[in-house]
């Protein structure tokens, strides 16, 4: 009995040792083959380089540019091979100048590099706010659309007469002035009206001959009666006092002055019994038809104008009536106190309502400009240096745009540059995103200001050209920089600091800083000895 249970016990542990192998040789293979799964994996991860584009290098930058052109991708695209949305394309050597399109960069001898959103770049220079925090700040936005803003500039100005509608009446002959019909200066005249009457002794003999030739008949007169007419018109005489006198037959020599316009008699130099003389002004007309007004317009409105421009005016003095007429110059004057320039109106006064001195209030129209992107002008942010605008972006991003802002019309703002359609701008809370910003110490300060001292950088260079200020230089890769070998252009430092004779396969070590726009500032150099053999 004892034997037959032993057997048991020891069949039984046997067993379980059999299990236990079987169990330890399909965990082997179960790990063996998962370590080799995860291998497999492994090698078809991408690098954490793919997976953020901020890490790439500038050859891989420029690499992804070309592959854009080919497949004719630009900024607010997405790119299939990042999954990213592209948000411009940038020279590295030349730092704040940013490309909606790929290409060659115009500064260096080779490729922009895209800048992709959600990228470790692209995040230095935004902030991101919880929906929650947004709706406490009670934040707004708003998309960019394109349009055109119909605008007008109002003004202030004064009537004056249109002197293109001045008439000067003159004395054609010594004479003596027997009658007067206007008494005073500023009467009224209507056109024909008779002005004045004057004596004319110096026409009687002129007359007096023609009379007499008229008479004769006979070959030849017709030769002669002409000649006596033109000494006439010599003479001064109009030809309607001509006619009157060949109609009439008899001697004519008083002169009717009669009025060539209908307006006021603006000044008044005879009165009745004086002598005249040849060529002395008698008086002005002055024609109320049209009228100018002369508005005070700020410089900076000025350049919204242009001659032609439909203007709309009122006038306390002529309440309920408006107007109209057109702009018909700027006049090229600036008032050194005021800073405005003054824009002469011709309106239209056919009741003659308006007149010299009267207040007017004008508003001019501006010509209708062409599409361009417009964002509500609570969005924009004048610093005083530049503009700025939030831009919301996917996932709860907010990021600091400089923008080329224009004309201000209705609660809207003509944006030209640094932003694109269908973006979405911040209304309301901008200065409170940005002070979240500046406590992470992000780059998105609405108020940032330049660095005191921008960060330098040190290598060897040889040189292979000189034009002026500038200096062509061959370097090996920056790594701080990404930079790899390449031959780009320098600005040297003033004359005073470089050294004697600099000349094309010079040696240099060189420090130098980025500028902003422009190329590197090369801000000490020093010649270096050739190597030994070279």
């Amino acid at each position: 009995m004892n034997k037959k249970t032993s057997f048991v016990a020891l069949a039984a542990v046997a067993a379980l040792i059999a299990v236990g192998a079987g169990a330890w040789w399909l965990g082997m293979r179960q790990g063996m083959g998962t370590t080799s799964q995860a291998g497999g994996s492994s090698a078809s991860t991408p690098t954490s380089t793919s997976d953020d584009p901020s890490l790439w290098t500038i050859p891989q930058g420029e690499e992804a540019t070309r592959r854009h052109i080919r497949e004719s991708l630009k900024a607010g695209d997405v790119d299939p091979a990042t999954g990213r949305q592209i948000l411009n394309y940038h020279d590295p050597m030349v730092p704040g100048k940013n490309f909606e399109a790929p290409a060659k960069s115009p500064f260096m001898d080779m490729m922009l590099v895209p800048r992709y959103a959600g990228s470790g770049a692209a995040d230095a220079s935004s902030v991101s706010v919880s929906p929650r925090i947004q709706q406490n700040l009670g934040l707004r936005t708003a998309p960019v659309v394109e349009g055109s803003l119909v605008s007008e500039v109002t003004a202030v100005g004064n009537v004056a007469w249109n002197e293109r509608e001045q008439v000067v009446l003159s004395s054609r002959a010594m004479g003596f002035v027997e009658k007067l019909h206007v008494k005073a200066a500023l009467d009224r005249v209507a056109v024909g009206a008779p002005l004045a009457e004057l004596y004319v002794p110096d026409w009687v003999a002129a007359q007096e001959e023609y009379l007499a030739l008229a008479r004769l008949s006979g070959e030849g007169t017709d030769s002669l009666q002409d000649a006596a007419r033109q000494r006439m018109r010599q003479a001064g005489m109009t030809p309607a006092h001509i006619e009157r006198v060949v109609a009439s037959s008899v001697v004519q020599p008083r002169f009717t002055l009669t009025a060539p316009i209908a307006g006021i008699v603006s000044e008044l130099m005879v009165r009745e019994g004086a002598t005249v003389m040849p060529s002395m002004t008698l008086m002005r007309l002055q024609g109320t038809r049209t009228v100018w007004a002369e508005g005070a317009v700020p410089e900076s409105q000025a350049a919204l104008l242009q001659s032609g421009a439909r203007v709309r005016t009122t006038s306390p003095g002529a309440p309920g009536q408006t107007f109209e007429g057109q702009v018909q110059a700027l006049l090229p004057e600036v008032d050194a106190v005021t800073r405005t320039i003054r824009a002469r109106v011709e309106l239209a006064n056919p009741q003659g309502r308006l007149v010299p001195g009267m207040l007017v209030s004008m508003r001019l129209d501006r010509p209708k400009a062409a599409a361009t992107l417009l964002v509500p002008s609570d969005a924009v942010i004048h610093t005083g240096r530049r503009s700025v605008v939030m831009v919301a972006e996917d996932g709860g991003r907010f990021r600091p745009v400089e923008v080329t802002a224009g004309l201000e019309v209705g609660g809207q703002t003509e944006i030209s540059a640094g932003l694109q359609m269908g973006q979405r701008v911040v209304l309301s809370g901008q200065f409170l995103i940005d002070s979240e910003a500046s406590l992470r110490g992000l780059e998105a300060r609405l108020n940032q200001e330049p660095a005191s001292t921008a960060q330098r950088y040190t290598t060897d260079a040889v040189i292979d050209a000189l034009s002026g200020d500038t200096v062509t230089l061959t370097h090996p890769p920056i790594a701080a920089l990404k930079w790899p070998q390449m031959q780009m252009d320098f600005k040297l430092p003033p004359r005073a600091q470089q050294p004697r004779n600099l000349e094309a396969g010079d040696r240099l070590q060189i420090e130098f800083e980025m500028q902003e726009g422009d190329f590197p500032r090369i801000t000490s150099l020093q010649r270096v000895a050739p190597e030994v053999g070279k």
